[in-house]
């Protein structure tokens, strides 16, 4: 066996294995680089909760003077950064295992010092805003330097005037935090930890068990009827706790109704998007305008059934492999390298931090029992680096979804590097443009060196699941997470059966099921209980605005233009220091239009012409 057969054998063992002492440390994360040990963690704990009593010192003296108010937000914002740290250190190593109930207590103890912060630090905002005029703040931006790290964040505060409340009030609604992050933290536990995951006898003999992670590997099969099997077996499982998924998700929701009525918004999503002051016709423009470009949805996936040589396309077919005999497979340190090399035209100062990032390990690999779900990059211990969590099975799926977090990793690190703490975190809105920009560089660096008609085919596939899934499925996630929130600010009942028959809904519109395009099966009504972004409070739109955003800003950087690759650095590293749809502006995108879209589409149709060429080559040469 020679050395890269070798390796990938080592990387598919890796992948199946579920004990976590079992894997190799290099790749786990080292923890230990935000606290040595869980005895430092508890004493920084014990320091910040001794400290959140002196912001109460500066109660009903902020207008006093410009150098009273900067050593109040000062205090504040340095606490902040000592409670995230705290924080993070706690939640990443119950994500670790979920089932130990050591590290879940910590979090817990943190979620309780973070409602005690919010409920402390309540009367600061309202005592600026009933203390101190426009005019009043300019002057003493002029007067304290130091308060110019705080200017965004004093022009948001007056924006959202109407929408802050008195002291009372939000002393009422921070510490309403103790009770906001159940619904999403039982969500948690219940279906990594304590769910009772079906099992499945494979074409092969085999008996699996659709965890996650198996359910994710297992659902790209080549074997049709074990795709079949999977489907059918995972979501006919959650169908059955549906209701226990419904009361979940019902309970998000109205935290989120409360919120908004809280806070005096029209809607939740209003509520949602004001943060960022994100004009709410964002939103509904991309489900308006995503609709109404269905029919090119609607190609690729007769492009696929095509492809796959099936009389109907189904569900089931949507992540199996469309070329036959070519499976992408490829071991961590294959991934790892490719990646490395399609990053070469952002610069070598971006690749050598990303070769740090995978050589000191701030990436934790394999999936292991327990371990949660899914994939994500930490950036928000500002004094150390990013984390990015993988579970990691060997498919370019996984490979593209490293590329995708080490994004979201560097936009972090530029960030942090380069804005002081208080303008660092930069909006959800622009954060994954970041991530897809480097998902976008990945496939372009192995279309480039492909030159195998099969290998290009399955490439360019993967290329197009990317605009399916990113585009179309979060799409079809906003629209459907719009629609729960607004059946309940109108009273109406949100069940799991009427979670389930509203998503079918949605789900067989977007995927042409009357038209016979792609039919979805019954099962696939309870896969809302397995997307845990809808306990997010409108995230998943943000997917498909920064995939169009990102396709625009990689063709221009891909074609050489150094302009624009520096402004998509500087777009990295701006942080929070103005509004996302400004500092998308300025690196030449303009998401209140239409146009990043209509690229996009653009693009797909294109790449799809790509493919029917091939596949005519392909069959008229058999």
């Amino acid at each position: 066996m020679n050395q890269t057969a070798e390796l990938l054998e080592t990387s598919s063992k890796l992948s199946l294995e579920r004990d976590r002492a079992k894997v190799p440390e290099k790749y786990k994360w080292r923890l230990s680089d935000i606290y040595p040990d869980g005895e430092v963690w508890k004493h920084e704990k014990e320091r910040l909760t001794a400290e959140l009593g002196k912001i109460q010192e500066y109660r009903g003296k902020l207008a006093s003077s410009p150098q009273i108010l900067f050593a109040c937000l000062e205090l504040v914002s340095r606490l902040s950064k000592t409670y995230s740290r705290l924080y993070c250190y706690a939640s990443m190593y119950s994500d670790l295992d979920t089932r130990d109930t050591r590290y879940l207590g910590m979090e817990q103890e943190m979620s309780q010092i973070g409602a005690e912060f919010s409920a402390i630090s309540s009367f600061v905002q309202p005592e600026i805003i009933a203390s101190l005029s426009r005019e009043q703040i300019d002057r003493f931006l002029r007067t304290e330097p130091g308060l110019e790290l705080y200017r965004h964040d004093l022009d948001d505060l007056l924006r959202r005037k109407e929408h802050t409340r008195t002291e009372g009030e939000e002393r009422i609604i921070a510490e309403a935090g103790l009770m906001a992050d159940g619904p999403q933290s039982i969500y948690g536990i219940f279906s990594d930890a304590d769910f009772p995951f079906a099992q499945v006898t494979l074409s092969d003999g085999s008996t699996v068990k659709l965890d996650k992670a198996a359910f994710s590997l297992r659902r790209a099969s080549s074997n049709r009827e074990d795709r079949r099997k999977v489907f059918s077996a995972f979501f006919d499982r959650l169908h059955e706790y549906r209701r226990t998924f419904g009361a979940q998700l019902y309970a998000e929701v109205k935290k989120n109704v409360f919120y908004m009525k809280a806070r005096h918004y029209r809607s939740c999503l209003e509520k949602a998007l004001d943060g960022g002051n994100i004009p709410v016709t964002v939103y509904h423009s991309l489900i308006e305008n995503v609709n109404t470009h269905l029919p090119t949805f609607h190609r690729y996936l007769n492009l696929r059934k095509r492809m796959m040589g099936v009389d109907q396309l189904c569900s089931h077919d949507l992540y199996a492999p469309v070329v036959r005999d070519i499976d992408l497979v490829y071991t961590i340190e294959e991934a790892m390298e490719r990646i490395l090399e399609s990053l070469a035209p952002l610069g070598e100062d971006y690749s050598a931090v990303a070769r740090k990032g995978f050589a000191d390990r701030w990436v934790d690999v394999f999936p292991n029992e327990g371990k949660r779900s899914g994939a994500y990059s930490n950036g928000s211990v500002y004094d150390v680096h990013p984390y990015m969590l993988l579970n990691y099975n060997g498919k370019y799926d996984d490979m593209s979804t490293l590329a995708h977090e080490l994004g979201h990793t560097m936009h972090s690190h530029l960030s942090n590097s380069t804005q002081p703490y208080p303008t660092a975190h930069y909006s959800i809105f622009v954060a994954e443009v970041a991530s897809t920009f480097n998902e976008a560089l990945l496939m372009e660096y192995m279309l480039k060196n492909i030159s195998d008609d099969a290998v290009r085919l399955s490439l360019l596939a993967n290329y197009l699941d990317a605009f399916r899934g990113t585009v179309f499925r979060q799409t079809q996630f906003s629209e459907f997470e719009l629609r729960i929130h607004e059946k309940v600010e109108r009273g109406e009942p949100l069940t799991g059966d009427v979670l389930g028959e509203l998503y079918e809904q949605i789900n067989r519109k977007y995927h042409g099921h009357a038209e016979a395009v792609c039919m979805v099966g019954d099962e696939m009504k309870a896969e809302w209980a397995y997307i845990p972004h809808f306990y997010y409070n409108f995230y998943v739109y943000q997917y498909a605005t920064s995939f169009t955003a990102a396709t625009m800003l990689s063709e221009q950087v891909l074609s050489g233009d150094m302009t624009a690759r520096a402004r998509y650095l500087e777009l990295l590293s701006s942080g929070g220091s103005d509004y996302p749809v400004n500092l998308l502006k300025k690196s030449g995108i303009d998401l209140t239009r239409s146009d990043a879209l209509e690229f996009t589409m653009r693009k797909m149709n294109q790449l799809m012409d790509e493919m029917e060429a091939l596949v005519e080559k392909r069959s008229g040469g058999e």
